[in-house]
């Protein structure tokens, strides 16, 4: 982000009250806040209660990732996520013509391409794990489709690549040798990483507490993943390797999603990408619309991206079932782009709350911030 005393200045002028439509464009400009949505935020839903999907009943919807970049574009969003399998056959081997396909409907579009997701836990063979799997020939092939992913990220345009191990953990105490998962996810990602660097692009892993796995998943939080990129930095040299925070995965644990930004920074570990969304505190990873929540808390998160100097992209990771596609990436931005604005105007009057802060006074940080946000 790029904030200035000068723009920071137009908040309560220029941006005065709920903004929308084209002010929202405005504020990001001024800010230089990169706001994206992964694109199955763009797609049809499908859970374990309607498996055909949400939409299956409707003969116009499609799901194929040329019509959801589309529907990005509509709902006014500037980047996109991607994950490496839309661009794969049915043999699970990249289709060239598919890349070519994405490349000219994000010329057509001006939509830019974020991060390249990495899908270990669609495929049967993943469910006992990708990276982390006993069998040492599924290990090797997983980190490949990662690799794999590396390549097709390259060549779409993306800056980042993630890996979120979806399939990687475990269900019942005792299924696993936790040092030896351990050690086989540090070194997938050393591989990972190292491929990462040498196309140019910055790794993160993506951290969740469980689901799918029901126990914990290998990198359960944000903290776990830090150690992780400091080990992997530390033997292939930089800092490639970082995070990706995810908002509502931060809310499943329940620790302060801000802190965890702040503790990237003090331990030096490169924040690779956002996702916001909302999730009840120790829930399941509801990925419901952005601010829909305890937005005193969403606005303490964006204020530390403000405060830390995070230039990278907010992305909208969510799932709205019942919720027309559309619409609810409509609402994310909309809603981001206004408790953003709140944090930039909690910024704005910094001393008064880093006083309050100096003194460790609860009441005098509460009358620091509450005209703003109430």
């Amino acid at each position: 982000m790029k904030v200035t005393d000068k723009s920071l200045a137009r908040l309560e002028t220029d941006f005065a009250g709920y903004i929308e439509g084209d002010k929202i464009d405005e504020l990001f400009a001024e800010f230089g806040i990169k706001f994206a949505a992964g694109h199955w935020a763009a797609g049809d839903f499908c859970d374990r209660f309607a498996p055909p999907g949400y939409n299956s009943d409707d003969a116009g919807f499609s799901s194929d990732i040329l019509d959801q970049i589309d529907r990005v574009k509509a709902a006014g969003i500037a980047g996109v996520e991607f994950h490496e399998m839309v661009f794969l056959n049915a043999s699970g081997e990249r289709d060239d013509s598919r890349v070519e396909a994405v490349k000219q409907k994000l010329a057509d579009t001006g939509i830019t391409p974020t991060n390249m997701n990495t899908n270990t836990w669609t495929d049967p063979k993943w469910k006992l794990g990708g990276v982390c799997n006993a069998d040492p020939a599924i290990r090797k092939d997983a980190i490949a489709v990662t690799v794999q992913g590396v390549g097709i990220a390259r060549d779409v345009g993306c800056s980042s690549v993630a890996l979120w191990p979806g399939s990687d953990g475990w269900d019942y105490n005792f299924q696993v040798n936790y040092g030896k998962v351990i050690n086989w996810f540090i070194e997938a990602c050393i591989e990972i990483n190292k491929a990462a660097k040498a196309a140019g692009l910055v790794f993160g892993v993506e951290a969740k507490l469980h689901e799918p796995r029901e126990g914990n998943m290998i990198i359960p939080t944000t903290q776990a993943a830090a150690a992780v990129a400091k080990t992997v930095n530390d033997e292939c040299g930089g800092a490639n390797m970082g995070c990706a925070v995810d908002y509502g995965h931060e809310q499943m644990y329940a620790v302060e999603p801000a802190y965890s930004v702040y503790l990237l920074k003090r331990l030096g570990v490169p924040l690779a990408n956002f996702h916001v969304n909302n999730a009840k505190l120790h829930s399941n990873d509801e990925d419901r619309v952005c601010g829909t929540g305890d937005n005193w808390r969403l606005a303490d998160f964006c204020y530390a991206a403000i405060d830390t100097g995070y230039d990278g992209w907010f992305g909208e990771d969510q799932f709205t079932y019942r919720m027309d596609a559309l619409k609810a990436m409509t609402l994310s931005r909309e809603m981001f782009a206004n408790v953003m604005k709140k944090a930039l105007m909690i910024y704005a009057k910094r001393s008064e709350l880093e006083a309050a802060q100096a003194a460790g006074n609860a009441g005098a940080t509460i009358d620091a911030v509450k005209r703003i946000l109430i």
